[in-house]
């Protein structure tokens, strides 16, 4: 008997402190009607007393009480992020966190024999143990769950174009054998790969370390906006191929049997961008119904059927943009100009956007949580779901991640009977509850030194007790950091 693994919940967490992209524009004289379409509302940032490893234990210790998840069941425990601040252990951290926070709780720690693995991968880390953590069940003999958190703090250079993309916060999601939200089909999940250099790296030289009350530890990247979109919209195109190889099915039809879609979210426009692009491809290779309705496209854009043809066949080089030193160029011309015309169509808003409506609002409010951006946006549109009363008439769901440098995973998935139970548990609109909006001169001194005037403790959940400063041969604990829980 074939056995069936996936998601039976979500648990979200991201800190209080908030930046209102309408005023950041006010401050920085960037449009807000600019930003609010292509970017969103608002991001989070992290606090003085918080690391990832604190979002990620405050956001799995959700979890264990949304969900009654009895500790000793947990076999898997999988941290995916790229914002990890010790090259040598990973999860253990987060379940060190968690076995003192449930002893203080009188529950029982979680399991001894529990595998702690921490992923990293850009923003697909969180996929990447989300596959792992899948594996581990379908091998699992005995009754085992699995527990996987992406957790991420986005951070870039005040003035950059990246700017009004950072983020912070933590997503935890519940894994078992007979789901009660999503059936991931873990034999035809896509996979694409390839070295891209100057996409979006964060090497070790450019890192810097500033202050002392909690180490601040600023991880800004090097990136290239418009070769990120580039390479962003390639990987895709090749997970997506990847998958629809092993499921041997059309493309375009696929999507169109598609009841609701989930990207990796750097911000709000993106994902839209790629599913167009990711349609309009899937009709090159759908035959003659596939290139009939292509041409009516390209008719109304005054573009050549043989041509947008032609180019959607050709397999560039874009690690080639690099090495001619253009890496602004488009490496799809006509194909990006296609989908602009494609986006202004009605079928745009049936095929694309409603696809990818649920959740789509809220998360407007979160920023860029890299490796959490994907599984955030998951557990807000099944809470949707679950708030709308959503009919899912086919029950497919598509997930697709993307992690810079460059990967993708094209997940299918199927929404499981009586999936409402477990969706009214996640508590997404909850979690974005209470924040504190921050005035210019906290934004700007938290950015810069991790502290700033006026700032209000988290009410809850596991805070950095103290970072530890001895360097002698008796005992030596310099920069390790001390946690406690707060109720």
């Amino acid at each position: 008997m074939k056995i069936q693994v996936g998601i039976s919940g979500f648990a979200v967490y991201v800190p209080p402190y908030r930046v209102d992209l309408e005023e950041w524009c006010r401050w920085t004289g960037s449009s807000w009607d600019k930003t609010r379409a292509v970017v969103g509302r608002s991001f989070r940032m992290r606090g003085p007393e918080q690391s990832v490893y604190t979002m990620a234990a405050t956001a799995v210790m959700r979890l264990i009480d949304q969900y009654d998840i009895d500790p000793e069941r947990i076999g898997f425990l999988g941290l995916g992020t790229e914002s990890s601040t010790d090259n040598s252990a990973g999860a253990v951290i987060v379940k060190g966190m968690l076995d003192d926070g449930l002893r203080q709780t009188g529950r029982p720690p979680v399991n001894r024999y529990c595998e702690v693995p921490e992923v990293k991968h850009a923003c697909l880390g969180g996929v990447y143990a989300l596959k792992h953590a899948l594996r581990y069940l379908a091998l699992e003999s005995k009754d085992r769950c699995a527990i996987v958190v992406s957790a991420d703090i986005a951070e870039y250079a005040r003035g950059s174009s990246g700017e009004p993309t950072q983020g912070a916060g933590a997503v935890a999601m519940l894994l078992e054998r007979n789901p009660r939200i999503f059936e991931v089909d873990l034999a035809h999940i896509g996979s694409a790969s390839s070295y891209r250099a100057v996409d979006f790296r964060k090497p070790v030289l450019r890192n810097i370390i500033r202050g002392k009350l909690n180490c601040h530890f600023q991880d800004l990247p090097v990136f290239n906006g418009k070769y990120s979109i580039t390479c962003y919209i390639d990987e895709t195109l090749h997970a997506l191929n990847d998958m629809m190889r092993r499921l041997e099915c059309e493309p375009a039809r696929y999507y169109r049997e598609l009841d609701a879609v989930f990207m990796h979210r750097p911000y709000h426009r993106m994902p839209e961008t790629s599913f167009a692009m990711s349609y309009l491809f899937g009709l090159a290779s759908d035959g003659a119904e596939g290139h009939a309705e292509l041409e009516r496209y390209c008719e109304r854009a005054g573009m050549r059927l043989e041509d947008v043809l032609a180019e959607m066949r050709s397999q560039p080089d874009i690690l080639d943009l690099v090495r001619r030193g253009d890496i602004d160029a488009d490496a799809y011309p006509l194909s990006i100009q296609l989908s602009r015309e494609f986006r202004g169509s009605a079928e745009f808003g049936e095929l694309v956007s409603a696809k990818m409506s649920l959740g789509s609002e809220i998360m407007k409010d979160i920023g860029n949580v890299y490796c959490a951006a994907l599984p955030a946006w998951m557990a807000a549109g099944m809470e949707d779901a679950y708030f709308r009363g959503f009919e899912f008439e086919t029950g497919k769901v598509l997930a697709v991640g993307y992690g810079s440098g460059d990967a993708a995973e094209a997940i299918p998935m199927r929404v499981v009977d009586g999936w409402q139970e477990a969706a009214a548990k996640i508590g997404f609109e909850a979690a974005l509850e209470p924040y504190q909006n921050l005035t210019r001169a906290q934004y700007e001194s938290l950015h810069d030194t991790g502290t700033a005037e006026g700032l209000e403790a988290p009410g809850a959940g596991f805070v950095i007790q103290s970072i530890g400063t001895s360097s002698n041969p008796k005992f030596s604990d310099e920069g390790i950091e001390y946690y406690r829980y707060v109720q």
